[in-house]
């Protein structure tokens, strides 16, 4: 099988869209793509996992904190803190709402599956995001309600950006012998160049 073939990505269901039972709905608008689930667990995360995922470099940092002072200066409220400072506790905040509650890490695989999860997925801010997408559907949190709230959006799933970052992230999650190698019925209908085998 090629390689774009067997690509995979880390899902994970956040504590809200457990605590809302949209665990069966996200995973079955994943399904509905053709990617394969391989790898599934329900765990409490560890702060030491949450800071994993959420590991950003300092230009990341320093990017979000800028927009956060943007956005408070908007609204008319103080600056307090540096830019970085403000980028810390997103992350912060991003950790403290992942370890809140149950959470679902999945591994998905399939051709393209990092940009496949990602586009059905939608945008980091529900209020933005494209109808049709999981977050635009089922959600309503915006950055301004997080942000006056000094909390992190709640969007229900994490996924990931790149699939080198999906390499790393899939490693906080799990064991290379909990993701399961096997054969899915629908890969033939997927990815058979012939389709040999239909009319038999």
């Amino acid at each position: 099988m090629s390689k774009l073939k067997e690509e995979k990505t880390l899902v994970l269901i956040k504590p809200d869209g457990v605590q809302r039972s949209l665990i069966g709905e996200i995973v079955r608008r994943i399904e509905r793509t053709g990617l394969k689930l391989v790898a599934l667990k329900f765990v409490v995360a560890t702060k030491e996992q949450g800071y994993e995922l959420y590991k950003k470099d300092e230009t990341w940092l320093v990017e979000k904190g800028e927009r956060r002072i943007v956005q408070r200066e908007g609204a008319g409220e103080p600056i307090e803190k540096s830019a970085r400072e403000y980028g810390t506790d997103i992350v912060n905040a991003n950790v403290s709402f992942i370890t809140a509650g149950p959470v679902v890490p999945m591994v998905w695989q399939g051709n393209r599956a990092v940009g496949i999860v990602k586009k059905l997925v939608g945008g980091t801010e529900p209020l933005t995001s494209d109808v049709g997408t999981i977050r635009g559907d089922l959600t309503v949190d915006s950055y301004d309600i997080s942000n006056a709230d000094e909390r992190c959006v709640r969007n229900l799933i994490h996924c990931t950006d790149d699939p080198r970052e999906a390499e790393r992230e899939i490693t906080i999650w799990f064991k290379p012998e909990e993701i399961l190698n096997y054969r899915h019925i629908a890969e033939q209908m997927l990815y058979d160049v012939n389709l040999d085998g239909i009319l038999e």
